[in-house]
This record gives C-alpha cells, sequence and structure tokens, in this order.
C-alpha cells in the first residue's frame, strides 16, 4: 500500500514573504525621512504648501508605522 503524506513541503506559501517585509520596510523608511523633511521646511514654504506649522508639526510627530 502507498503511503500518503499531508505534509506540505513546497516553501511556495512563503515565497512573497521576503518581497512583502521589504515593502513594509521601505514604505516605512519614506514616511521617517518625509516627516524629517516637513519639519524643516520654513514658514514661507509651509504657507506655500497651504498648511500651517500646526499640521506640520502633528504630521511629523506620527509614528512611521502610521499612514
Amino acid at each position: 500500500m502507498a503511503e500518503i503524506s499531508l505534509h506540505y513541503s513546497s516553501k511556495a506559501p512563503l515565497a512573497g514573504t521576503y518581497t512583502a517585509f521589504q515593502q513594509i520596510f521601505a514604505t516605512w523608511r519614506r514616511r521617517s525621512r518625509e516627516r524629517r523633511e516637513l519639519l524643516s521646511l520654513d514658514d514661507r514654504t509651509i504657507r506655500d504648501l497651504g498648511t500651517t506649522r500646526h499640521a506640520v508639526e502633528f504630521e511629523a510627530n506620527k509614528p512611521f508605522w502610521r499612514a
């Protein structure tokens, strides 16, 4: 009689995991960099963007994992 294995040995389910984590970390790094850049803007540039210093500081102080 033939043996049947119920274990799935393919690594296919994890194939996209590394790529997904790379994308998440890249997004977090981008957010962190953009928020640092926001803090470096002068008041005139902030006005040109149509926002306020308070709104910029609020956005810049959010944790990198929050959109």
